[in-house]
């Protein structure tokens, strides 16, 4: 397993690539937040992990099995990628984070483009829907003043 990538695979650079040429920056594998999310768009205050199926147990999927030797210990850690997963996705929610998870077979070429249009449409959906929250806090607080207090 040493041999398997931790950062800038295949489907991490592809996604990366499309999210620059459509004029979003983000940071990545920002070590600073749960799970060393894969983009970080502080902007739209969003993180997006881009996972392999089969390393993160994505249920239902075809590129997701249990080997056939040493299942007991494949099943454990293959849960124990899935729990940390749910954990470390709860604390971001909960620090107030947009979480978006890509799957690796959401991007194989037939759906490609759909989904990457699609996760385009999330992140910049996620900041108005903020914004939106926000205006309408202030709105309830008062009018402000210049100085940014409330009057």
């Amino acid at each position: 397993m040493s041999h398997i990538r931790g950062k800038d695979t295949r489907i991490e650079v592809l996604v990366r690539r499309y999210l620059f040429s459509r004029g979003l920056r983000f940071r990545k594998n920002d070590r600073r937040y749960p799970g060393h999310p894969d983009v970080v768009l502080p902007k739209w205050h969003t993180i997006v992990f881009i996972n392999g199926c089969f390393w993160h147990a994505h249920q239902g999927c075809s590129k997701y099995s249990i080997p056939k030797s040493n299942v007991e210990f494949w099943t454990a850690k293959l849960t124990r990628n899935h729990d940390r997963d749910i954990a470390q996705h709860a604390a971001l929610e909960s620090a107030g984070w947009h979480v978006i998870v890509v799957w690796e077979c959401e991007l194989a070429k037939p759906v490609r483009e759909a989904r990457l249009e699609r996760l385009y449409t999330e992140i910049t959906a996620s900041c108005s829907m903020a914004s939106n929250e926000l205006a309408g806090l202030a709105n309830a607080a008062g009018p402000v003043n210049a100085g940014g207090s409330i009057v």
